[in-house]
């Protein structure tokens, strides 16, 4: 017989947990005290949305499921933003919450909150244990639905009484779960279709997202589009799933994509889209999205085919194990001249990246923020793991700092997190020790979760915080000058930390650029400095991203430059 508390941390070793990212609380003190007698190393952050991001940026960079633990009340909803980035972003992820003893619940006892019904539209499943008996089989079930099909969250909410009442250790060998059976092979006649689609196609195109990087597909990606000489274009998640140095590479699409990439779109006969969800940043006006183009969607989600885009032929399955068998059915057709059809197609993709390749205009005297992530790609030569905030950082870093390989991006896609990105560092750095680890951040964003510079500190995390200081909440800036006739209604950040004092502070090294030349020296100190590091970069006030494409326009339809300079 063991108690919920003990039967817990078995079920987590089992499952090859080996690190928690939490904060302790009244009804999750059992689990905490046997802890101390476990093999699990737990990583005591400053907030409990702090652990949820770590978790998330431990998975991320890993592959493995991450998991975070809080307490009741306040705790499990602190948790609630960092759940719902990983669900907007396929993330699995384990949130155990604390919860008040089973007979009080329902009664508004101290602390309670019911963190199921609140986190129900943002978990993929979520578990009330309710009979210690069940503790076993819940979490086993928790983690194979977090890991399976599409990945995403998955909530356990444990009563007091249950970690301390006992029962007997049984852990399933294996798990049946009515009606959740996920599709990793896709349908072979759909797959002759979409082979027959390509083989009939002139303009033909790659859009891959997230789902490659997920599925381990990046490998079958590029053969995919090597074997028919197509251009290939990624969304943000899909960074790092196709190398930015391909000659077939096109960069990012949508909003602050590419010209090239929104303009091989925009004239396409034929998209390919692999593990993508045509999100509206990707899309812009969906009436002019691609409006010459069949379209293929590869996805494991069925629900995510046609939600936003209608397609016309649907693979349901497993990237990975789809574009192998697509290739194996393209290869039957040996003698289709695959360069001499793409021929015209790619001179005309070419020109789009010559017409208008992504630049910005340097001052000898201000930093550019698009200098200090050129740099950091050049000094980490591309091998570094790289966390975002959200805004005109994560943007910068998506432009110019070239991804070569899965999982070296972590940013808050679809929920747009600011705050992320710090905590995601540290949880990016506890699953990969050996890596160089940056977090690239704004100085309205990094306040959010700023307190985890103590959380790396204590545990010997050596993350490197670049912080693009404009003194603006800077996207939401940009948008008040372009289209608010720059009324910059509560974006001026007028009253300033200082950040390198804030670092010290914490027991980080800090170091501050205010001119170019100071760019290199400043980040090359950091890399070498063994413990975590905050480097303050004072870079131009109103510097803005380009490409854009305003809200509601064509994704063809981009502001290239300032409106000086716009064609």
């Amino acid at each position: 017989m063991r108690i919920g508390a003990e039967l817990f941390l078995d079920c987590l070793v089992r499952e090859g947990v080996s690190h928690i990212f939490g904060f302790p609380g009244g009804v999750v003190l059992k689990l905490y005290d046997r802890l101390m007698d476990s093999d699990i190393k737990h990583i005591l952050t400053r907030h409990e949305q702090a652990a949820a991001h770590a978790a998330d940026g431990y998975s991320r960079s890993t592959g493995k499921v991450g998991v975070c633990l809080a307490t009741s009340g306040p705790g499990a909803t602190n948790l609630v933003t960092g759940i719902a980035t990983a669900y907007m972003d396929s993330v699995p992820l384990i949130a155990f919450t604390g919860q008040v003893s089973t007979d009080l619940i329902g009664g508004d006892a101290f602390q309670e909150a019911d963190i199921v019904g609140i986190t129900r539209p943002i978990t993929k499943h979520n578990f009330l244990v309710k009979d210690v008996a069940d503790l076993a089989r819940t979490i086993r079930e928790a983690f194979h639905i977090a890991r399976t099909g599409r990945p995403g969250p998955v909530l356990v909410d444990l009563p007091r009484d249950m970690l301390d009442a006992a029962t007997r250790h049984v852990y399933p060998k294996t798990v049946e779960i009515r009606g959740y059976n996920p599709v990793y092979d896709g349908n072979p006649g759909q797959i002759r279709r979409a082979a027959n689609l390509i083989l009939n196609s002139t303009r033909p195109v790659i859009y891959a997202g997230g789902g490659v990087i997920i599925s381990a597909a990046s490998k079958e990606l590029v053969q995919m589009a090597e074997l028919i000489n197509i251009p290939t274009t990624t969304t943000l998640m899909g960074l790092g799933g196709f190398p930015a140095s391909h000659p077939l590479f096109l960069g990012m699409l949508g909003m602050h994509g590419t010209y090239a990439a929104n303009m091989t779109i925009s004239n396409s006969d034929l998209i390919l889209a692999v593990g993508a969800r045509f999100d509206d940043r990707v899309t812009g006006k969906i009436e002019e999205f691609a409006p010459n183009a069949k379209i293929i969607h590869i996805d494991i989600d069925p629900s995510a085919i046609s939600k936003n885009v209608k397609v016309d032929i649907p693979i349901v399955g497993d990237a990975k194990n789809i574009l192998k068998s697509l290739m194996a059915e393209l290869k039957k057709h040996s003698d289709t001249k695959w360069k001499e059809i793409t021929r015209e197609w790619l001179k005309e993709v070419n020109a789009w990246e010559k017409e208008n390749p992504l630049k910005y205009e340097k001052i000898d005297d201000v930093i550019k923020p698009q200098q200090v992530v050129e740099e950091i790609y050049r000094l980490t030569r591309g091998d570094a793991i790289v966390t975002t905030d959200v805004g005109q950082n994560q943007m910068w870093t998506a432009q110019y700092y070239k991804f070569e390989k899965p999982r070296r991006l972590l940013s808050s896609g679809g929920l747009g997190t600011m705050g992320f990105g710090l905590p995601a560092a540290i949880g990016a750095q506890v699953g990969n020790p050996d890596s160089l680890v940056f977090a690239i951040a704004g100085d309205g964003s990094v306040q959010m979760n700023i307190q985890e510079l103590i959380t790396a500190v204590q545990y010997e995390l050596p993350v490197k915080v670049a912080i693009l200081n404009n003194g603006y909440l800077g996207m939401v800036r940009q948008w008040q000058e372009l289209f608010f006739d720059r009324r910059y209604s509560a974006t001026d950040l007028e009253v300033s930390p200082d950040f390198v004092g804030v670092a010290k502070a914490y027991g980080a090294k800090g170091m501050e650029g205010n001119k170019p030349s100071d760019v290199e020296k400043i980040i090359k100190e950091a890399i070498n400095t063994a413990g975590p590091v905050v480097m303050n970069f004072r870079v131009e006030r109103e510097e803005n991203v380009y490409p854009m494409v305003p809200l509601g326009a064509g994704i063809k339809d981009m502001i290239l430059g300032p409106p000086e300079k716009k064609k």
